[in-house]
Parts: C-alpha cells; sequence; structure tokens
C-alpha cells in the first residue's frame, strides 16, 4: 500500500497571474512543494494536477508525475477534492494515503511533514489538516454595529478563549476519504503549528513579497 504526494496547479490566476511558475528565490512557487514532498523516502511518488503546459514542464523538470487536469476539472470554482480523486482515478496502483500539498503554501517547517505523517500513522485517523491558533479580536458588523465575537471590549488578547484556522500547510487522508469527495473527516486529526510559514498563502503580489521576505530570513 502505498502513499502519494498531490499537488494541484492549475494556470489562469486571475488576481496574480503565473503565480505557480513565478520565482520564488531560485526556483518556480511549484517547485518548492515538489522538492519538499521528495524529501520524504514514505513518499512513493509525486504527482502535480494541471491544466496548464508550462506548469507541466517545470513539474517534470522537478521529477514530478504529471496528470493532464481537463477543463471540466479546471474552472475558478471547482473543488480541489475534485482534482484529487481525478489523479486517484488517473494511476493503476493501490493507494492507501494521500498527502496534499498547496503549491500556494510553498514554505513548511522541515519536519513538519514527518511528524504530521508519524501523527496520522499513531492515531489511526482518517484525515489529518494543519491549523494555526487565532489571536485575533473577532466580530461581526450588524445594522453598522460590531458586535465582539470571540472577546468581550476590554479583554487582553492573552485572555481570549483559544480559536484556530485552517492555514493550508497541509492535509493527509486515506484514498478511500478522497474517492468519496471529502479531505478533512468529522474524526481529521487537527495538527496545531504556529510558525510564520503558516500565514502564506500566496494568492496576491503582497502575499508573494511576504514569502520571499521570510525564504529570505535564515532563523526558521
Amino acid at each position: 500500500m502505498k502513499t502519494i504526494a498531490i499537488i494541484p496547479a492549475r494556470g489562469g490566476s486571475k488576481r496574480l497571474p503565473g503565480k505557480n511558475t513565478k520565482l520564488l528565490g531560485e526556483i518556480p512557487l511549484l517547485a518548492h512543494s515538489i522538492l519538499y514532498a521528495k524529501q520524504h523516502n514514505f513518499i512513493h511518488a509525486v504527482y502535480v494536477s494541471t491544466d496548464d503546459v508550462v506548469i507541466k514542464e517545470i513539474a517534470l523538470q522537478y521529477g514530478a508525475i504529471v496528470i493532464d487536469r481537463p477543463q471540466a476539472l479546471s474552472g475558478d470554482l471547482e473543488p480541489t477534492v475534485s482534482a484529487l480523486k481525478h489523479v486517484l482515478e488517473s494511476i493503476d496502483e493501490i493507494i492507501e494515503n494521500v498527502i496534499l500539498l498547496q503549491a500556494t503554501n510553498p514554505l513548511r517547517p522541515q519536519n513538519l511533514l514527518q511528524n504530521a505523517f508519524a501523527i496520522f500513522q499513531e492515531q489511526q485517523t482518517n484525515s489529518l489538516f494543519t491549523v494555526s491558533r487565532s489571536h485575533h479580536k473577532l466580530g461581526k458588523i450588524i445594522n453598522n454595529r460590531f458586535i465582539p465575537y470571540n472577546y468581550e471590549v476590554g479583554q487582553r488578547s492573552q485572555d481570549l478563549e483559544p480559536l484556530y484556522y485552517e492555514n493550508g500547510l497541509l492535509y493527509i487522508s486515506k484514498s478511500s476519504v478522497i474517492l468519496n469527495n471529502e479531505i478533512i473527516t468529522k474524526d481529521a486529526f487537527p495538527l496545531e503549528v504556529n510558525h510564520p510559514f503558516a500565514n502564506v498563502d500566496i494568492d496576491t503580489q503582497e502575499d508573494f513579497d511576504y514569502a520571499e521576505y521570510l525564504l529570505n530570513k535564515k532563523n526558521f
């Protein structure tokens, strides 16, 4: 039974054109996730799902296997799970586990995936995903009034009830989960990761600039 990594990377980004092929450091954005996956010997193969010729060339150059994604699965509103499911249905091998690495989250702590996979196996859960704690004072705006949601006015930030957000660094799922059109199951293990890299999710030029800033720092 095998474990594979899948990196969905379609073309046609509107807010940051060509972001998956844009150089972050000295290599394309996409290549960061490919090389990260290939460092782990429990990953038997790295697949890139794409509808873009340039992305395909880069993926092949960095040692990934490319699955050509049909246009019907490449729209802006198409869920990520459809690309993962298409990969599984396109290969002949029996796959036990799928590791989803998003190209737009190119920076990850070095030991994160190895530790996450060990926890995934120990917990014997159907899925695992990474989360980070939010320290924001959140609220709703109702009838032009701000209504605090997770705090009371005057409360210190350090006294907030812990709330967490899905940071996108990585996901691990049983292949049966993917084939059932899910990524995160009800029993998913939330792995807490509080690291500057968890704040990087590239959608705009400002996001990209922040990733470059963190990449150039040497103390991570």
